[in-house]
């Protein structure tokens, strides 16, 4: 189930009457908050500036997308995924979950379960982010397996430069001994790309990839 901001209406529980898109407003801005703390870490940690990057990204303007997933429980989740192995666009991905598990990353070449402290987000590198580093951020391959007796339930929010950002690996990462490794692309085009496409892998970084 994805939700879109613009599409949220009021929702009345019983004699309740709850503004979803307020609240999400809200999450939406703490989390945004949290995104960019952890992009400045990143920034510092490769040695770029970070009003530099900040503007190169147009993050004072950064497209923000909200996915609630909800997996009901499968007879036989042997044979399905909840979702197929993937990476996501953008530069982080912040997940909480209901306190049911399922998610697996890819390391190393093999499958890692995941199993997040309660109360956390668990945060991925997203395909934006190993672009704009040329390569030395990987983004997360990772999975959502089927469970056979509770539900679960994914609340994602990811951070990502303006629509309209062309972005390309970051000239201060680029040399001789690591020449430039993709092509740049608006955001928008990537978004329009990757959802028009089957959810596969890193098929998108492929398309980009010299």
């Amino acid at each position: 189930m994805f939700i879109s901001i613009m599409a949220l209406k009021t929702i009345q529980f019983g004699n309740f009457l709850l503004c979803f898109s307020d609240v999400l407003r809200d999450y939406a801005t703490c989390t945004r908050r949290v995104g960019m703390e952890l992009l400045k870490g990143i920034w510092e940690s490769l040695e770029l500036e970070e009003n530099d990057m900040n503007r190169a990204l147009k993050l004072d303007s950064c497209f923000q997308v909200f996915i609630a997933n909800l997996y009901p429980p499968c007879p036989q989740p042997e044979l399905v995924f909840g979702l197929p192995p993937h990476s996501d666009h953008g530069l982080l991905t912040l997940l909480h979950q209901n306190g049911v598990d399922g998610l697996d990353v890819e390391h190393g070449g093999k499958w890692v379960y995941v199993k997040p402290l309660p109360g956390s987000f668990l945060v991925n590198a997203g395909d934006h982010m190993q672009i704009v580093t040329n390569g030395r951020y990987k983004s997360a391959l990772h999975r959502a397996m089927a469970n056979g007796k509770s539900t679960r339930v994914s609340v994602a929010m990811v951070v990502g430069p303006s629509l309209d950002t062309v972005v390309e690996p970051v000239a201060a990462l680029v040399s001789s001994e690591r020449p430039v490794m993709y092509r740049g692309w608006s955001y928008k085009q990537f978004l329009e790309c990757q959802q028009g496409n089957q959810l596969k892998e890193k098929t998108m970084l492929e398309l980009l990839q010299l």
